[in-house]
């Protein structure tokens, strides 16, 4: 009752029913992945994925080919975690607009992309200093670690500023964001003052993010976080639904709305914060993804956190062979392919919600 209220508020007309639009998204997803697979430097037609899965079976006798080697440890660890990060940014986004009620809302808003860029450009520029005897092969970990822990640190400030006498405050908390969102690039610019010309080549490459890096290590942690917030996040649709209502017939409906806020925020600060810490920072994904799915299915949040989570994934996906594809053999960076398709999209939405801002 609750989501066919919510979606008639949205105002549907001819689009996908919740499953149409999901199917839609599964085999998108499984084309970017096929498409993604075959092409890079180094290309790989499907028509030997045969021969490849058969070697894990029985090894070749005189040793893996280059074939083999470039699949199994190149491509397709990246491309799990391409379809991690994109599930992730999307499913991210379409929580946070869902609890602003604003199509224009990002994950970025509560701070966790730049909390976690600034541990990050700290320990680029200062890890030395803090552990000059760690190993060179944990410096790595040491990186995502922080990441990820600026990322959570700075979306909890940014909650704790947002509390107020009758709980959080949406408009606080967005406030809050581009405060701290301020002083976080305040920090990163401090820092690349201070740094080496080495340093400062490292940390501007991890602020463009890529999925370089990529190793199954590297999806197995990404894996559980993201798979940890979609399970908590994808629980919130019937709340988030009520909630677009307006938060007092929220309260009327029965919704426990601080406890949607607290889980919404978790969710998606797990998320980015897991991707952001691997990859770098990729944006507009979280933007650009639950609205394309508003757009198709509808309103209702139980089409739309999974749809923005699968779109995500295939436009994650698609980016980065095209970086791996164009300027071959050189590589683009990920976030300025992603900012060429998000940006433009962002100033028509500003254009469409121009009333409403």
């Amino acid at each position: 009752m609750t989501a066919r209220t919510a979606a008639a508020a949205g105002g549907p007309s001819r689009r996908l029913g919740r499953g149409a639009a999901l199917s839609l998204g599964a085999a998108l997803v499984l084309a970017a992945f096929v498409f993604g697979a075959a092409h890079g430097a180094y290309a790989i037609a499907p028509a030997q994925w045969p021969a490849l899965l058969a070697e894990l079976v029985r090894p070749a006798a005189d040793g893996p080919g280059p074939a083999h080697l470039v699949f199994f440890h190149i491509r397709l660890p990246r491309l799990a975690l391409g379809l991690l990060a994109g599930a992730g940014l999307g499913l991210a986004g379409a929580l946070m607009q869902g609890l602003f009620r604003n199509p224009l809302a990002d994950p970025g808003l509560v701070g966790v992309s730049s909390g976690a860029a600034l541990a990050a450009g700290a320990t680029i520029v200062l890890g030395a200093l803090w552990w000059p005897a760690l190993p060179r092969g944990l410096g790595s970990i040491a990186l995502v670690a922080a990441a990820f822990g600026g990322g959570l640190a700075v979306t909890l400030l940014v909650y704790l500023l947002a509390q107020g006498a009758g709980g959080t405050r949406m408009a606080l908390m967005l406030l809050a964001g581009v405060a701290v969102n301020a002083l976080a690039m305040a920090g990163l610019g401090y820092l690349s003052f201070i740094s080496t010309d080495e340093q400062l080549r490292n940390v501007q490459l991890w602020l463009l993010g890529s999925l370089g890096g990529a190793r199954w290590s590297t999806v197995a942690t990404v894996a559980a976080l993201v798979g940890l917030a979609a399970g908590v996040g994808l629980r919130q649709a019937r709340a988030l639904n009520a909630i677009a209502l307006g938060e007092a017939q929220a309260v009327l409906l029965g919704v426990p709305v601080e406890r949607t806020k607290r889980l919404c925020i978790l969710a998606a600060a797990l998320a980015v914060g897991a991707v952001t810490a691997s990859t770098g920072i990729i944006g507009f994904i979280g933007l650009v993804a639950p609205h394309w799915v508003r757009l198709v299915a509808g309103p209702d949040h139980r089409a739309v956190l999974p749809g923005a989570a699968l779109l995500g994934a295939a436009l994650v996906v698609l980016a980065d062979a095209a970086a791996r594809t164009l300027v071959q053999p050189a590589e683009l960076p990920l976030g300025v392919l992603t900012a060429f398709i998000g940006v433009p999209l962002f100033l028509a939405m500003l254009r469409q919600f121009r009333e409403r801002v």
